[in-house]
């Protein structure tokens, strides 16, 4: 009796099965759909969407104005996606992300000034769409040959640097080939892996079947690209047949094997798979008795597992691309997880929580036998764990971290190991009366104070975690704080008499006079709230959990810069600043006042100083007298006055004694008369 094997990863792959699934979903809801193109190369579904109701348009022309167009998993160009928008009619785009990958990498390379080489046939739907997001600027190129020749003959005096892009599904035994044509080594040559990880193992597959099989079947559509690549990969190894179904088995004249293997394109529904290898089945049966027949009926029903909804199953992630993972069950059901049933945090993608390989547990959703796929969800499995957990946590005070999802009536609501949390507004840390909305998308730390078991809801405090950060703060600060000590902090607020600085959850003052080396109204002239700060402390009360810090620098201090840099005897220029009974204050430099008594105002005697002086008079004064000590300047007007007339008194000396001597010359000359 023959052996008969189907490969392991034979059928669809999800790029067509999404676009499948979307098609027959927007049917059940009695829409008008159209398919810019058949959905799939597989005659047998196409028959089927059309008799539900679905049309096939080869151009957007076609379009009527109730209808929703279908972008099938090959992708369309960009002057497509322009002409729908032109006509306003709904779209659904099921282009598969492996093609919307390439279209993404050929559009920016081009913008980056690269020519595009594609491997592929030029006329296949895929690729004329991945040319049009080129701008025209490529080449497509069958095998390595053409590619040869394109080396050979222009790329010494082409002058663009190059990247290299392939069909989805393109030969993976020829791509090889191509990349032992291409230049090693150049810096101006960029090869991108476009090749689906689910074409990859399909051939792979394919072949090492192929190997140790005496004849191959491969189903699928005759214009399906994928499955002619299949028919090319195992016609290498044995005799190979392609077939649509298994009605065509009948046809063929198949010689004896003992080895037969079967495979199957990405447009190939399971159900078709299954029936070809009943049928091979059968025909063998024809030769051996009904005990046999039994035996390998149950043997093939045994080869494929059967999962049911509500189901926990294990399975292997296949691929991940960004908005699914596809999975492995061991059955013949394409089995895919949607991103909102990975997870329930919007910030995450895909490759986020799985990678190829990963084995993860999963309930499953829906089981499709007729599209062979079975939808999964990983976030239910993970949500019975969280629930433990969250019990758990809540025992033992566990502090939990989650990103704040919603803003809801009176709190915030987040998500954390699959359990729904609430945060009562009261709890969320933030002063009464502001917005919550400050907390949307916000990484947060609570614990859980409530659980309701039967809708498995949880109540959080972020409040109630931020209060024993506080506390633990203040106790590891009295531990170990001292006078002297120096800390960075942010203004918390400020008052008429200081500004409360956060030191990392204990708050200390500095008080408006330790601000600055100026006179000051408010603090506010100074600092503002969030500000960071370098302090010292000043002095603690440990009794009264009171620290006051210190602010100003020792080589700020305008009294160190005035000593520095003036003496006794100097004529400055000072500013009035202010007016009292006895006399006026004038700023030298900024922090540095002295004092003009009344009497040093005017060489006369001043009855009212505001008879002479008024704020914000700039007036030449002389220094007359420095206690540093008390730091008291006195200045004086009267000083510049009086030096002023004693040099008027000596000049008119001078001008006597001048007249005089003139006058002793000229005696003589009137003698001589």
């Amino acid at each position: 009796m023959s052996k008969v094997t189907v490969a392991k990863s034979a059928g669809f792959c999800f790029g067509v099965d999404r676009a499948v699934k979307m098609v027959y979903e927007e049917l059940e809801k009695g829409t008008k759909v159209a398919t810019l193109g058949p959905i799939i190369h597989n005659q047998d579904v196409v028959n089927d969407m059309q008799k539900r109701g679905a049309r096939i348009i080869s151009s957007v022309d076609e379009l009527e104005s109730d209808e929703t167009v279908v972008i099938r998993s090959h992708g369309v160009g960009r002057e497509v996606y322009e002409q729908i928008a032109e006509k306003n009619n709904r779209m659904l785009d099921a282009t598969c992300p492996f093609v919307s990958r390439i279209h993404k990498i050929v559009s920016e390379k081009t913008k980056e000034g690269y020519f595009i080489l594609i491997a592929g046939d030029g006329n296949h739907p895929e690729v004329q769409g991945i040319v049009s997001h080129c701008d025209q600027n490529c080449l497509v190129f069958k095998d390595d040959i053409e590619l040869n020749d394109f080396f050979q003959n222009h790329y010494k005096n082409f002058g663009k640097k190059l990247a290299f892009v392939a069909q989805t599904t393109y030969n993976i035994v020829v791509w090889e080939k191509c990349l032992d044509v291409i230049p090693k080594d150049d810096p101006d040559i960029f090869i991108a892996d476009t090749i689906c990880s689910a074409t990859d193992a399909r051939q792979s597959d394919a072949a090492e079947l192929a190997k140790s099989s005496d004849i191959m079947l491969v189903v699928g559509g005759r214009h399906s690209s994928n499955t002619v690549k299949l028919y090319e990969v195992c016609s290498r190894y044995c005799k190979t047949y392609h077939i649509e179904n298994a009605d065509e088995l009948r046809s063929l004249m198949l010689p004896n094997a003992e080895n037969i293997g079967i495979t199957a394109g990405a447009s190939t529904p399971a159900y078709i798979i299954k029936e070809v290898q009943t049928k091979m089945a059968e025909n063998e049966n024809l030769t051996t008795n009904q005990d046999e027949e039994i035996d390998f009926a149950q043997a093939i029903d045994e080869s494929f597992k059967k999962i049911h909804t509500g189901e926990k199953v294990k399975g292997t992630v296949v691929a991940v691309n960004n908005t699914e993972a596809i999975v492995d069950l061991g059955t013949k059901h394409t089995g895919y997880v949607s991103l909102d049933d990975l997870t329930d945090d919007s910030t995450k993608k895909p490759s986020d929580i799985v990678s190829v390989g990963d084995e993860i547990e999963l309930i499953v959703i829906k089981v499709n036998d007729a599209e062979g796929t079975a939808a999964l969800s990983k976030r239910k499995v993970d949500e019975q764990a969280g629930y433990e957990n969250i019990l758990k946590a809540k025992e033992e005070g566990t502090v939990l971290e989650g990103v704040v999802q919603h803003v809801v009536n009176k709190g915030v609501t987040l998500t954390v190991q699959g359990v729904r949390v609430f945060i009562p507004a009261s709890l969320t840390g933030l002063p009464r009366g502001a917005e919550l909305d400050q907390l949307l998308k916000q990484k947060v730390e609570f614990i859980v104070i409530e659980v309701t078991e039967g809708r498995k809801r949880a109540v959080g405090s972020i409040k109630a975690v931020q209060n024993a950060k506080k506390e633990e703060a203040k106790a590891k600060f009295w531990e170990s704080a001292n006078v002297g000590d120096t800390y960075v902090g942010k203004v918390k607020s400020l008052t008429s008499f200081g500004a409360f600085v956060d030191l990392g959850g204990i708050d200390g003052m500095v008080h408006i006079s330790e601000l600055s080396w100026k006179r000051i109204k408010h603090p506010s002239e100074v600092v503002s709230v969030g500000d960071t700060l370098e302090v010292y402390i000043k002095d603690l009360d440990r009794e009264a959990n009171r620290i006051s810090l210190g602010f100003k620098k020792a080589e700020d201090n305008p009294w160190e810069i005035f000593n520095a840099n003036y003496n006794v005897g100097d004529v400055v220029k000072a500013t009035i600043v202010s007016i009292t009974s006895f006399g006026a204050f004038a700023q030298i430099i900024d922090g540095v006042d002295g004092l003009i008594h009344i009497s040093q105002i005017a060489d006369r005697k001043v009855e009212n100083v505001k008879d002479v002086l008024s704020v914000g008079d700039v007036v030449d004064v002389k220094i007359i007298d420095i206690d540093t000590d008390s730091k008291r300047i006195s200045i004086s007007i009267r000083a510049l006055l009086e030096n002023e007339a004693e040099d008027e008194a000596e000049e008119a000396d001078e001008v006597v004694y001048s007249t005089e001597e003139a006058s002793d010359n000229e005696a003589p000359a009137e003698d001589a008369e």
